[in-house]
């Protein structure tokens, strides 16, 4: 039985677990690809690039954010892992490592 105008989608729900820990949001640019191995020339440019984003986060400041380092197996066993933003104050946890629950709704948009 469907409703005229109801929306057709599909919901799955996922358990998985989440960390939650500091993060100085100016670190952000400082990641390495796989691209910066591709030469010697190209990994002194990514250490340049981090050096940088270093020098330029110890002069703005310890500026701190809350994450949540979110894990869990999807529907075929491969882990997925995503990180998300908790703000810059405390978030309201007694542990370190908690429980996530995702729910991932997949819909048409007209």
């Amino acid at each position: 039985m469907s409703l005229e105008g109801e929306e057709k989608k599909r919901v799955a729900i996922f358990q998985g677990e989440a960390k939650v820990g500091e993060v100085i949001p100016a670190f952000a640019q400082i990641q390495l690809r796989p691209e910066d191995f591709t030469s010697p020339v190209s990994l002194q440019m990514a250490l340049s690039r981090i050096y940088e984003a270093l020098m330029n986060a110890v002069q703005r400041g310890p500026e701190k954010k809350y994450i949540a380092e979110v894990k869990f197996k999807d529907a075929l066993g491969n882990v997925i892992a995503f990180a998300i933003d908790l703000g810059s104050s405390p978030p309201p946890f007694t542990k370190r490592e908690v429980k996530a629950r995702i729910l991932v709704e997949i819909f048409e948009e007209e």
